[in-house]
Order: structure tokens, then sequence, then C-alpha cells
């Protein structure tokens, strides 16, 4: 390996003070520099930050963003979540490929241009889009690809008129997107006791923003009783469901609020320390809020004595991610922050427990943080009086696909979708999937049912599809995502994921029974009760609430036989036929 290399290498390890838990930030950094993790690299890392090779190798293969292999000197990745094949993704990959002369996944003969796919890179509201040298660009055309790849030779990617990321704020509320001072939070907050805070919290009747719900108050309160000499406050902005992107709205418009509210936290908590988790994909945000993240030093709104508060010692670091969508799960989070795989630990011990460092952790959703930081402004009888009874306060909404103004919405918990429907503009809507692809399918029959924890709960998506969609060829897309994100540590969800879709495929290609809606239904709910963490509990969701919502799509594409088998010998000798460039000898029989 060159001398200069392992300087570099050795550099960033010093750099993060060879701490094992920054080991993703020492990834990163030599990746920019290097490009790629060759054997060779990953021993020099190994060395300088005085760790196991296999403790590096094994962080290294578990990311999306870190390749093995050279790749070109620039690099496209074109999203491939189901809002972009609904508004003409298919097509601009096919336009890349021909520009460049290769396949996605595949590197131009002159090492110039790589193509590959992302996952959703939170710009469902502007599809089709693509991650391009790290910034993102959105609305693209086929017309664009020969564009793109210009400006990505040139190094002015940031020029061009995809690149200016759009807010797509479309509806602001009170809560959320409300004017509010910087510190008002804060002053707030040190004029009562910790202890307190988190009582005006519990108060409110704050659930947590990231789907599941759990009562914010409750989760701060549980950390504060562990008894600890360290606490962490980390907010999770790995924001990777498809078709979300309010967490991106708030990062941009409103990053002070976020700061505030894990402010707020740490005083409630005791805590010194917060982390704010970043999504890999949204790493081109960054500087702008470690600018922020000054700005609120500089005016006494972190560090040291922070508002004047006597021993409220807090600050904020952020720590990027690498591309896994698992890591949205609280515990596989924090063991990529602790510079490992992301793979979800045994619960209990819960985060508050035993979380980051193992040490007590509440972890908590960018929404959520913003709006404790307006419950302590404004009071929790204020707060609890929106919405309704059980769902406090409002929801960020991010909608996209067939609607005339997709973006971010905040609206009352209560809203009805039909309500929700005609603000955005949907039409002749046949089907709407709310919290993305772990979420539900909805029919029209459904509409009048509410946005609310009561009824129709969501960590902030809703895809619309109109009449002209096929409802279940985006349900088997959906499903191939959870195939290809599946961490792998349980069998339920590795080996569950991958039959699911195997058995799916089959009834949509026409050759299902009614004992194969059976037995995907059993399945479906053997991946749900078993898997280990929420991935895999929710994996199956696509085809179970397709099943409930439209079973006449079913009926109306199985087989009366009782029995018809997986295999089709035709086909396979037809794809062997292709891989190997020949006609088969049978066929030449035949012929």
């Amino acid at each position: 390996m060159a001398g200069d290399h392992v300087k570099t290498i050795r550099s960033i390890a010093e750099k993060y003070k060879k701490d094992p838990a920054r080991l993703m930030d020492v990834l990163l950094d030599i990746k920019k520099e290097l490009g790629y993790f060759s054997e060779d690299t990953i021993g020099a890392i190994a060395e300088a930050m005085n760790m196991p090779r296999v403790k590096v190798r094994d962080t290294l293969s578990f990311y999306a963003f870190f390749p093995r292999e050279k790749t070109g000197e620039h690099e496209v990745l074109i999203s491939k979540s189901v809002v972009e094949w609904m508004k003409g993704g298919e097509e601009l990959v096919k336009a890349f490929e021909k520009e460049l002369g290769v396949s996605c996944g595949e590197t131009t003969k002159d090492d110039k241009v790589s193509l590959g796919f992302a996952e959703c890179i939170g710009m469902s509201d502007q599809a089709p889009s693509a991650i391009v040298d790290g910034v993102p660009v959105g609305n693209l055309t086929p017309g664009d690809a020969k564009k793109v790849i210009e400006a990505a030779k040139k190094g002015n990617v940031s020029d061009l008129p995809g690149a200016k990321v759009a807010a797509n704020l479309k509806k602001e509320g009170p809560v959320i997107f409300a004017p509010m001072d910087n510190g008002a939070a804060l002053d707030a907050a040190i004029k009562m006791s910790p202890d307190d805070v988190i009582a005006e919290v519990e108060k409110s009747g704050l659930r947590g923003r990231g789907g599941a719900g759990f009562p914010t108050g409750r989760k701060w309160k549980f950390c504060r009783m562990n008894k600890s000499d360290v606490r962490y406050v980390v907010c999770n902005a790995d924001e990777g469901e498809p078709g979300t992107f309010k967490d991106r709205v708030i990062l941009s418009e409103k990053p002070d609020l976020l700061f505030e509210g894990m402010t707020v936290a740490g005083y409630a908590l005791d805590a010194k320390e917060g982390i704010l988790y970043l999504r890999g994909e949204y790493a081109y945000m960054k500087p702008a809020l470690d600018k922020v993240l000054e700005e609120r030093r500089k005016n006494n709104l972190l560090g040291a004595g922070i508002k004047g508060k006597k021993g409220f010692d807090f600050d904020i670091r952020i720590q990027l991610g690498a591309g896994a969508y698992v890591c949205g799960e609280e515990s596989a989070l924090l063991e990529s922050a602790e510079g490992k795989r992301g793979a979800p630990r045994e619960r209990p011990p819960f985060p508050v427990e035993k979380g980051y460092m193992d040490k007590p952790t509440s972890v908590n959703n960018v929404e959520t943080l913003c709006a404790a930081a307006r419950v302590m402004e404004k009071g929790a009888d204020w707060f609890s009086a929106i919405g309704t009874k059980d769902s406090a306060g409002t929801k960020l909404i991010s909608v996209s696909g067939d609607c005339k103004e997709p973006g971010v919405y905040e609206i009352d918990y209560g809203t009805t979708v039909a309500d929700f429907l005609k603000l955005c503009g949907a039409e002749k809507t046949k089907a709407v999937q709310i919290g993305g692809p772990s979420g539900r399918l909805i029919a029209p029959k459904d509409f009048k049912g509410t946005i609310s924890f009561e009824q129709f709960p969501t960590g902030g998506s809703l895809i619309v599809f109109d009449e002209s969609r096929d409802i279940l060829e985006y349900m088997r897309q959906f499903m191939d995502f959870f195939t290809e994100e599946s961490c792998g540590w349980c069998a339920p969800c590795r080996t569950g994921t991958s039959l699911l879709l195997v058995e799916f495929e089959k009834v949509l290609d026409g050759r299902g029974t009614q004992a194969d809606l059976d037995n995907l239904k059993k399945l479906g709910e053997l991946v749900k009760t078993m898997s280990r963490c929420g991935l895999g509990q929710t994996a199956a969701n696509p085809i179970l609430t397709s099943m409930e919502s439209f079973p006449e799509l079913y009926k109306a594409i199985i087989k009366p036989d009782e029995y018809i088998g997986r295999f089709e010998f035709d086909k396979a000798v037809k794809a062997g036929e292709e891989m190997a460039g020949r006609k088969s000898e049978l066929e030449e029989a035949h012929s």
C-alpha cells in the first residue's frame, strides 16, 4: 500500500483519537480520500485504530456506502423507490445506461463514472431523483442524463437546476412550523426542575412521531430514573422509510427547533451529550447543520452553563450513517453510532436502561424533539388541545405519488384521509399507502378514517396510487425492498422475507391458488411474530394489508387448481439458454 495512503489513514485515525466508537467517522473520511476499501486499506485502518482487522471488515461489510472494489471518479446513484418508478425512474435508468454504455452496478471503461442504485433518498416529492457525487438531484428526465454526467465530470453538479432541493412545505401548522424565538423553550425549561419538565411533557400527551407512538414523557422518565453518572440524548434522523421526507424539511427549514428540543431533553435527563444520527443520504446537509450548532454555541444555547444556568452543560455532535435502512430501528442505530454494524440488539435491556455506550439513552425522532420544544414554550395544555384525545398535537405528512401537490403538510391529528387527499390534490385515488412499506395499504372504503394513533398511525409517509396503477406490482417492489434491506441476523426475517417474495411472485405470475394465498398469510404472520426487530415485524405488511384491503385483486388472478408447482421446466431452460448464450441440446434436438 502506498505510503501516502497509510499516512492519510493514520492522520484520520488520530483526528478521532483512535476511538473505536468513532469508526464510522473514520471510514467515511477514508472513503472521501481513497474512494474504496481494499484489503490493504482495511489492514492499515485496523493497525491505525488498534483494532482487530475482523472488526473493521465487519462494520464495512454492513453498509451500502462502503465499496470494497474500486469505483469511478464520479458516482451516479439513481433512487429506486416505488414513487421513483411511478414517476419514470425506469426510463431514467435506461437513459443513463445508454449514455454511459454500462449497466447499473458497473463502471465505465475509462473509470470515470460508476452507475448504481440507491434506495429511497428522501426525494420522493421530486422524483425521479439521484445522488450524484453526494449531491441530490431531483425532477430528472431521461433527457437530463447527458447534462448530469457532464456536470459531474466538470465538478459542478451543485449548479444543476435539480440540485436545488425544494422544501415543498405545502401547509404550515401551529406546532412545528410556527415561529419560535431561539432559546424560548430553554427559558421555560430552566425555570422548572428536570422532573417538572418531564412531567410537563408527559402531561401534554406527546407521543413519539417515528411511528410506534410511545409516550415521550414516559420514555424520558424511564431514562432519568436509571441511575448513572452519564446519560445520552440521541436524535433519530435516519429517515429511510420509502416515501418519507418530512425530516429532510425540518433539518433544512427548522434546525434550531430540533436542536432546542434536544437541549431541553438534555436538561430533563441531566445528559451532557446529544447525538444527531443523520442518514448517509443526507450528508449534504451536515455542513449547514454544523454551522447552526456553532451559532448556538456562540449564543450560549449549547456548551457550558447554557442560558447562565450553572451545571446545565450540554452539546451536540452529528453522526453520519452510511446507507442501511435497518439503522432506523433505535437499537441498530445505537450500534451504528458506536462504530459497529447496525444489527438490532436483543431487548430487554432497552436503550433507556443501556443505550449508547451502555449508558441510559433516550432515542427520539426528529419531529418528536421539535414538538417537545414547543410543549416547553407554550405549555402542555396548549399542546394537548390540538388533535384528538389519544393523538395530541399535529403530524407532519410527506405525501407523494399521484397527487397534484406532493410535499410536506402539517395537519392536526384527527384529519381524515379523504380530507387530506383533497388538500394535496389527489383525484381518482385507488389506494393509499400509509406509513411507507412498513405501514398499511388502504382502499377508498377506509378514507373516512383518521390519521391518528387511534386509526391510521404513521411515521409520516403517505403514497397515493390512482386508478391507473397496478397496486400489487408496487407491493412486490416493497417486498423486494424488505428482502434487500434485512440485516440477516434472525432467520424469520432473513429467510422469511425471501420466501414471502418467492411465493408472492408466483401468485402475481398467475400461477397461484387459494392454497398459496393461505400459505402467504400464515408465513406473513410467522415472520411478523418471530422476527427480532421492527423490520421483520412489518415486512409482510405489503402482502397482508393488500390482501385485506383488495381481496378482489387476488381473486382475479388465482387459479382454481388445488396445487400448481413453483418450478417451471420450460422457463428454467430458457433462462439457462440466455445465460449460456446458446440453445440447449434439448431444443436443438427438437428443431
